[in-house]
């Protein structure tokens, strides 16, 4: 095979607006805002790969990888995949930065030498990876407060465009008014309809389990976050012991080494690491290898263009997370052959690599000044 170095890198920020304001518990989003980046290998394969972030920070990502990054990788194999990795690491070391731009970083870095590498083998990643399955049922994240739209329709335009379930959003009211909205979606969705919570950190222990005690009738698949940020590892174990819901959580871990941490403690059951968020799919590949010693399942949070490939590798992988066009144009419109959902799930592709054609018009439509 012919040599895999590094010969220019190239990133292109782009800031998209979202179609409305979406709020959780204790936040809102109104962009998304991806960084692309494209490897050029000296025997012609290029990677393309895209991370994303919510909004504010893609320009800083972009000169993390034009500046601290690209000038370690010039000339490196990337074969050397481990290597390469590591190479990178040092840009989330700086104590006074946001960690997570160098994280996102490197995982955009990450996730296009994998698609070279793909590419240059002639094999999709999710076989590559190991295999497992080239399909994903698909569920939609929904349930954001103050969109206007009522529960009910939502419920059935998450069913018309193809999912086969919802991971609703928690804790912006009451356990008690939450978990009357929680009723409301199992009624409407049904009884096959799968249904996830997510509070996103935003209640005590005691708020997250008289949720779990109210709600514990509606067949909730698992139970996302449900803890105050800081002393949630020890706080999910006892929601997951005494409510007997399955808990998810990973997300906001910067490393395998804490996931490992969450697992090993007995405070979650379903890890939803972030690839994009977080280092990529090198650093994900770990998480899930470790989950699979403790009999857990993955989850990827968010980001359906690189999670779909991952989650589809291996054992205990579980469902690819969409949202609706308004929430997420990226995937929608970003990504021009983007699987379509038959079935209530999307089916990968032999195409090398991640398989992803980019749209270009969309990209000089939402780029911005690196």
């Amino acid at each position: 095979m012919s040599s895999l170095d590094v010969e220019r890198i190239e990133t292109i920020p782009l800031r998209v607006p979202l179609g409305r304001v979406y709020k959780g518990s204790h936040y809102q989003m109104t962009h998304r805002a991806p960084v692309v980046v494209r490897i050029f290998t000296s025997c012609g394969i290029v990677g393309e790969a895209y991370a994303a972030d919510e909004d504010g920070s893609v320009g800083e990502i972009a000169k993390v990888i034009d500046r601290e990054i690209t000038p370690l990788l010039i000339g490196k194999d990337i074969r050397n995949i481990e290597r390469c990795w590591e190479l990178t690491r040092p840009t989330t070391y700086d104590i006074l930065r946001d960690r997570r731009i160098g994280l996102i970083a490197t995982a955009a870095i990450d996730t296009a030498i994998w698609d070279a590498i793909g590419k240059s083998l002639n094999e999709p990643l999710w076989r590559l990876w190991g295999g497992y399955t080239n399909e994903l049922p698909v569920i939609e994240i929904g349930g954001y407060y103050g969109t206007g739209i009522s529960i009910e329709d939502e419920i059935e335009q998450v069913k018309s465009r193809g999912a086969v379930g919802i991971k609703f959003k928690v804790g912006g009211l009451s356990p008690a008014e939450d978990a009357k909205r929680v009723a409301l979606v199992r009624k409407v969705g049904g009884e096959n309809f799968f249904l996830m919570v997510d509070a996103n950190q935003a209640w005590t222990p005691r708020e997250a389990i008289i949720f779990a005690e109210l709600a514990f009738d509606q067949n909730i698949f698992w139970f996302e976050e449900p803890c105050h940020w800081d002393n949630d590892s020890n706080s999910m174990k006892d929601v997951r012991l005494i409510s007997g819901l399955r808990v998810c959580a990973g997300q906001t871990e910067n490393s395998a080494a804490g996931c490992r941490d969450l697992l090993s403690s007995g405070a979650i059951d379903v890890c939803n690491f972030d690839s994009s968020w977080s280092g990529g799919p090198t650093e994900w590949r770990r998480v899930a290898a470790i989950a699979q010693t403790y009999k857990a399942l993955m989850a990827h949070h968010e980001e359906p263009q690189v999670a779909a490939h991952l989650l589809a590798s291996i054992p205990n992988g579980t469902f690819l997370e969409t949202f609706h066009p308004d929430r997420d144009p990226v995937w929608l419109n970003l990504v021009a052959n983007r699987p379509p959902i038959i079935d209530g799930k999307i089916h990968l592709t032999d195409a090398p690599g991640l398989g992803w054609t980019l749209d270009e018009d969309f990209i000089k439509k939402y780029r911005i000044e690196n």
